[in-house]
């Protein structure tokens, strides 16, 4: 049988990446979502995971993808991210139920593991330390409910932080301020941060959709994890024409300087760029194991070195005007 593809959140970045390379390769597919894409408004089809009627309506595929999730840590009523992503991920299993369909593959997110130790596999404790990674999980277990009852197929990715062409998150912010000549590193710049480059994503989304495998949970990470000093000075040497990273303040400096930025905040009311949590987060290591390699020989297409240059070229030495721009976390 012929899989149509239902990418359900396919107007965001991930989505609209995964379905540029679905319509590459001309495979049929539809996007179901709350907002009309921009690259497939043909493909299109509004529709909320909150609302089982409007995905009974419009879900006609044979395969789902579901990336529809709210994600932001500053969504003030925090209630959204139960009703999207824990009730609409048991909506979309039900409405799988009626109809019929027996694949589901879904990205939840490393933020399951909370704070998790250097190294933490798929296998690592589940220890959620906000919103999103606490409903994601609880997400998870609603699909693994219906994965169980009639042994139908159910993937599940949990990505690191993920960037790439057209993302304005946490990466693009860091490499824009080693763009514009402000960027200070802190600490001696020996922590690692894992990460997971869109092309790369994609790729795999497209094994998890065609691999006959009935279960599978994995952590998708770009390896081998660089530190911040190999990362920084790439970055330098490609955009500056120096390989070092530049200016650099010792831990205990840099937190104290987020400490005043704190108290300042404070007083004022207003969001500084610099904040102690942002110090800690920064000179901290986030690093994840992967078993990814163990779905039917998967290899990423992209080196991680490969994806930053790639990444560099398109938003800072030859950007497209007319490319589309996400902006996340």
């Amino acid at each position: 049988m012929t899989n149509k593809i239902t990418v359900i959140g396919g107007s965001g970045f991930v989505g609209t990446n995964l379905c540029k390379q679905l319509s590459f390769k001309q495979q049929d597919f539809e996007i179901i979502d709350i907002k009309m894409s921009n690259q497939f408004p043909d493909k299109c089809k509004i529709g909320d995971v909150r609302d089982i009627d409007t995905l009974r309506q419009t879900i006609t595929g044979n395969v789902i993808v579901n990336l529809a999730a709210v994600h932001r840590d500053d969504v003030r009523d925090k209630s959204e991210y139960q009703r999207t992503n824990v009730n609409g991920a048991e909506n979309i299993a039900s409405v799988c139920e009626e109809k019929g369909i027996e694949k589901i593959v879904f990205t939840s997110t490393v933020a399951v593991y909370g704070f998790a130790e250097p190294g933490t596999a798929e296998d690592g404790e589940i220890n959620p330390f906000n919103e999103y990674g606490r409903t994601k999980f609880e997400a998870e277990k609603k699909l693994w409910a219906w994965q169980s009852k009639s042994q139908n197929s159910l993937l599940i990715i949990r990505p690191t932080v993920i960037f790439g062409e057209g993302n304005r998150g946490n990466v693009f912010n860091l490499l824009n301020q080693i763009a514009s000549g402000k960027f200070l590193m802190i600490g001696k710049g020996e922590n690692k941060k894992s990460m997971a480059y869109i092309q790369n994503v994609v790729a795999f989304l497209e094994k998890c959709i065609t691999t006959d495998q009935k279960y599978g949970v994995y952590n998708y990470v770009d390896t081998p994890d660089m530190t911040m000093n190999d990362l920084v000075s790439q970055v330098r040497a490609k955009l500056k024409g120096r390989q070092n990273v530049g200016p650099r303040l010792p831990y205990w400096f840099g937190l104290i300087l987020g400490k005043i930025a704190d108290a300042v905040s404070a007083l004022t009311g207003k969001k500084l760029p610099v904040s102690s949590i942002r110090v800690k987060k920064f000179a901290s290591s986030t690093e994840f194991k992967s078993a990814k390699s163990t779905l039917d020989q998967f290899i990423a297409p992209f080196e991680l070195h490969q994806a930053i240059e790639r990444t560099l070229q398109s938003e800072f030495i030859n950007p497209d005007p007319h490319q589309e721009i996400f902006y996340t976390e």
